[in-house]
C-alpha cells in the first residue's frame, strides 16, 4: 500500500514543472511588466512569459540571453523569468565585491575597488533641470576644448597657461588698470587719437 501511495505522489510531482533554464528571444517592453519569448528545455516554446526585475532597475536584454524561469503553479504556460544573463556582453574580470552595469554596445558603469566609479561611453549627457553640483577638492578635465553656451562665474581666480607658469586674470586685470598711453593733442569730442603715433617715412 505504501508503494502505491509513493507511486501516486511521484506521478503527481511529475506533472508539476520545476524551475528551468532557457534561451530568450524577443522582449516586449511597452507593458507594465515586460513579456518575453524564448525556448526552454528540449526546444519547447515559451511565449509571453513575464520578465520580473528588481524595483528601480530595468533592462531589455538582447536576443540570446539566458534566463531562469519559475512555472507558477507548476505550469510551464505560466512561467515567470526571474533572472537573466548574457555571456557575450557581461563585463568580465571584475574583482570580488565590484559591481557593473552594461549594454550590448560595450558601454558600462563600474563601481571599482579603491572608491573609484568608472564610466565608459561615447556621449555622457546629464539632464538636470535645476542644478549640477560637484562637492570635491578638484575637478580635472583632460580635454582639448571646454565649451559653454553661457557665462562662467568663479569665486576664485582663473589662470591661463597654468601648466607653463601662466598669469591669472587678476594679474592681467591689474596690469591693464595701471597701463596708460600718453595721447597728445586729442580734442574733446573728436576721434583724433593718432597724433601719438610718429610719422612714418616711406
Amino acid at each position: 500500500m505504501i508503494r502505491d501511495i509513493d507511486a501516486r505522489i511521484q506521478r503527481f510531482l511529475g506533472r508539476i514543472r520545476l524551475p528551468f533554464r532557457g534561451i530568450g528571444g524577443t522582449v516586449g517592453n511597452s507593458a507594465a511588466v515586460q513579456l518575453a519569448d524564448g525556448e526552454g528545455l528540449k526546444d519547447e516554446a515559451i511565449r509571453g512569459a513575464e520578465l520580473m526585475q528588481h524595483y528601480g532597475f530595468t533592462s531589455t536584454p538582447p536576443s540570446g540571453f539566458m534566463y531562469v524561469a519559475v512555472p507558477v503553479g507548476g505550469k510551464t504556460a505560466h512561467s515567470i523569468m526571474v533572472a537573466t544573463e548574457h555571456g557575450s556582453y557581461r563585463v568580465k574580470g571584475l574583482k570580488t565585491g565590484e559591481v557593473a552595469i552594461y549594454t550590448d554596445e560595450g558601454d558600462n558603469i563600474t563601481l571599482k575597488h579603491g572608491h573609484v566609479v568608472e564610466v565608459n561611453t561615447q556621449t555622457l549627457r546629464i539632464n538636470a533641470a535645476t542644478l549640477v553640483e560637484f562637492n570635491t577638492q578638484k575637478v580635472q578635465m583632460n580635454a582639448p576644448t571646454v565649451a559653454t553656451t553661457g557665462s562662467v562665474a568663479a569665486n576664485g581666480d582663473i589662470t591661463d597657461q597654468a601648466g607653463s607658469g601662466g598669469k591669472s586674470m587678476a594679474n592681467m586685470r591689474t596690469q591693464y588698470d595701471t597701463h596708460h598711453h600718453a595721447v597728445k593733442n586729442v580734442q574733446p569730442g573728436t576721434a583724433n587719437v593718432l597724433s601719438e603715433v610718429p610719422d612714418v617715412q616711406v
